[in-house]
C-alpha cells in the first residue's frame, strides 16, 4: 500500500557540489507536474529544519536552475542530533518532527553526502519519511556507483593538471597539485590518470618520500626534467598515516560521550599537525632531487560552477527516480545510481560507511601499467 504524499520538503546539506540545483529541478518538476504534489524547500540544510526557515517551490522557482552551480536553498553542515545551541550540542529531532507536522510535510528529501545520510537515518529512526540522494565531489558514498558533483569536479581537476604540465615543463619544476579528498582518493586518482600526472598520491596508499624521489629521478634519467604530482588532501606518508589511523581508531573505540569528545579533539589535533603535508613534501622533494618544487591548491574551485553534462543527466535521473519512490511510499532509503538505472538502498546500510578506493581497483591497475607512480 502506497503512502498518500501531498506535501514534500526538500533540502541540501553538507558541502555544495555541482548538480544540486539539477536534482532539485528534477525532483520538483516530477513531484509537482507529474504527481501533483506541493514542494517546500528548507533553507540552509538542517538549520532550516530546526529553525523552520522554508520557501514554497513552484514551477517558476525551478525554472532556469539546471545549469547553475551551488544550491538555491543554501546549505550547512549542522547535525540534527548534535545541533549547536549556545555553544552546546542539542538533540533537535523532536523539534524537527514538530515543525514537519505543523507544515503537514508527508516526506522529506535530503540531498547530501555521508553526514547527510547520518542525519537522514536519525530522522528515519524517529519516524520521519526520509529519502536521501548521493551528493559529493569525493565520490565516497557507499552503495552507489557514483554521486552527482563528482564528474564536474573531475573535469575541473583534470583541466588544472593539464595546465600545470606546461608550467612544470617550461620551468623544469616539480609541481604538486593538491586535490580534494580527505579519506577517499577517487578525485585525485581519476584526474591524475586523465591528466597524465606522473605521480598520484591518495589516502588509501600511504606514500614514501624515497619512493616518490626514485620515480622523479628515473624520469630525470630518461630526460624528463619536470614532474607533476596529484596529491589528495588526505594523502599521508607511512608514519603520518599510521598516526592518523590510530587517532581514528580511538574515536571508534570511545565508549562514553566524554571519551568520544576527547578522541575527536585528539583526531583534530593530529589532522591539524599534518595539514601542511603537501608543502612539507614539496620541500623534501626539492632537497632530494634538486628540482624546484611548487604547490598549487585547487581548493573550492573544484566545488563551484556549472555542472557538466554527465552530472546534469545523473542529477535529473536521480531526482526523478526519488519522486517516483516518494509517490510509491518507499522511505528510509538512499536513491543510488546503479549502471544507467537507480536502486533504493536502505539508509542503515549507507549511514556511517565510506566508499574508499580498493587497492586492487582497475583505476589503480591502470595507473601502474602506464607508469604512474603511486608513492608506495
Amino acid at each position: 500500500m502506497t503512502t498518500a504524499v501531498k506535501r514534500v520538503g526538500i533540502l541540501t546539506a553538507g558541502g555544495d557540489a555541482p548538480g544540486l540545483n539539477a536534482v532539485i529541478r528534477g525532483f520538483g518538476k516530477t513531484a509537482i507536474n507529474h504527481y501533483g504534489m506541493e514542494l517546500i524547500g528548507f533553507r540552509d540544510g538542517i538549520k532550516g529544519l530546526v529553525e523552520n526557515h522554508y520557501v514554497d517551490l513552484d514551477g517558476a522557482a525551478l525554472s532556469g536552475i539546471l545549469t547553475t552551480g551551488g544550491t538555491i536553498l543554501g546549505t550547512s553542515r549542522d547535525k540534527v542530533h548534535k545541533y549547536i545551541v549556545n555553544g552546546e550540542p542539542q538533540n533537535m529531532v523532536p523539534t524537527v518532527q514538530e515543525n514537519l507536522e505543523k507544515l503537514k510535510i508527508d516526506a522529506l528529501v535530503m540531498l547530501g553526502g555521508g553526514g547527510t545520510a547520518k542525519n537522514a537515518k536519525q530522522l528515519m529512526d524517529a519516524g520521519v519519511n526520509v529519502v536521501s540522494l548521493p551528493k559529493t565531489i569525493d565520490n565516497d558514498i557507499a552503495y552507489t556507483d557514483t554521486s552527482f558533483g563528482f564528474a564536474t569536479a573531475l573535469e575541473i581537476a583534470t583541466d588544472a593538471i593539464d595546465r600545470l604540465h606546461s608550467t612544470a615543463h617550461s620551468h623544469h619544476r616539480i609541481i604538486l597539485a593538491e586535490i580534494m579528498g580527505h579519506r577517499a582518493g577517487w578525485l585525485s586518482l581519476g584526474s591524475g590518470i586523465a591528466g597524465g600526472a606522473d605521480i598520484v598520491l591518495i589516502p588509501e596508499i600511504p606514500y614514501s618520500v624515497d619512493s616518490i624521489t626514485d620515480t622523479i629521478k628515473a624520469r630525470i634519467a630518461r630526460g624528463s626534467t619536470f614532474s607533476v604530482v596529484a596529491v589528495a588532501e588526505g594523502a599521508r606518508d607511512s608514519k603520518d598515516a599510521a598516526d592518523y589511523q590510530a587517532a581514528r581508531l580511538l574515536v571508534d573505540a570511545a565508549k562514553t560521550p566524554e571519551a568520544h569528545r576527547a578522541a575527536k579533539t585528539h583526531l583534530a589535533n593530529v589532522a591539524d599537525a599534518q595539514r601542511e603535508h603537501t608543502f612539507k613534501l614539496a620541500r623534501e622533494l626539492e632537497a632530494a632531487t634538486g628540482l624546484e618544487s611548487r604547490v598549487t591548491i585547487l581548493g573550492y574551485v573544484q566545488r563551484g560552477g556549472i555542472p557538466c553534462a554527465e552530472d546534469r543527466i545523473l542529477a535529473t535521473r536521480l531526482g526523478t527516480a526519488a519522486a517516483d519512490l516518494v509517490k510509491a511510499g518507499e522511505f528510509g532509503i538512499l536513491v543510488a545510481a546503479r549502471g544507467q538505472g537507480t536502486e533504493a538502498v536502505p539508509l542503515q546500510q549507507v549511514a556511517g560507511k565510506v566508499k574508499l578506493v580498493p587497492t586492487d581497483h582497475d583505476w589503480i591497475k591502470t595507473a601502474r601499467k602506464v607508469g604512474t607512480g603511486l608513492g608506495d
